[in-house]
């Protein structure tokens, strides 16, 4: 492990935390005692990410009807039986090859848990998805920006969306990934999302002739 920077999770006792290469750890927390540790391995399913070690980061798991939740560097989505460590799912949050890595802590709610994404820098699309807790299947995704026309035909939120960019935009990059700080908020049944910067990062190049009117780094309710 490089790095830390996860919050752990306090359940029943036990502390629930993640390593900078998102080996998950759960712990006694009167003891301290390890009482297991699951490896995903990214090195192994992923090797090109480990070129990636400017993100040798993980910001924490969550935690939802005993089962702990986490995202590996390359974009896995995994649940684990929180008394055993036990994989119970893993699904692929991201294409092989892509410019997105996973940093940030999952969220869970209603059922189902969300992850976002991290790759803005690299001028990847930002998008937020959800998956169902007991079986991983996906549920709804979310894009915080457009991307080419094909895409964003038929997706009314899009379509507006890409009404306020111009130029080919999507063919050198967007941004506004959402690498972490998700939020539930059950009163109003909302999730609120922090979309981080563009790439490229001169406005100018993302959209031109919008310059400086161009921004992505904004909160967003869904």
């Amino acid at each position: 492990e490089v790095s830390l920077e996860a919050t752990p999770l306090a359940v029943n006792g036990t502390l629930y935390f993640t390593g900078g290469m998102v080996a998950v750890y759960a712990v006694d927390a009167a003891s301290g005692k390890l009482l297991w540790k699951y490896d995903p391995q990214t090195w192994k399913h992923f090797p090109e990410k480990m070129n990636l070690m400017m993100y040798p980061v993980n910001r924490g798991a969550a935690y939802a009807d005993g089962r702990v939740f986490a995202t590996a560097l390359d974009g896995r989505l995994f649940a684990l039986d929180a008394e055993t460590g036990e994989l119970l799912w893993s699904v692929e949050t991201i294409e092989r090859g892509s410019r997105y890595v996973s940093t940030g802590a999952p969220r869970t709610f209603d059922g189902k848990v969300i992850t976002g994404n991290g790759g803005a820098d690299a001028g990847a699309r930002g998008f937020v998805v959800a998956h169902d807790q007991v079986t991983g299947k996906q549920v709804w995704k979310f894009y915080t920006v457009p991307g080419s026309p094909e895409d964003n035909r038929g997706d009314p939120a899009m379509e507006r969306a890409a009404a306020t960019w111009s130029g080919e935009y999507w063919k050198t990059g967007t941004g506004g990934t959402v690498w972490n700080g998700i939020t539930f908020d059950s009163e109003l049944n909302q999730i609120y999302i922090g979309t981080s910067n563009g790439g490229p990062y001169d406005p100018a190049r993302r959209s031109p002739g919008d310059g400086d009117n161009l921004y992505l780094t904004s909160i967003v309710a869904l």
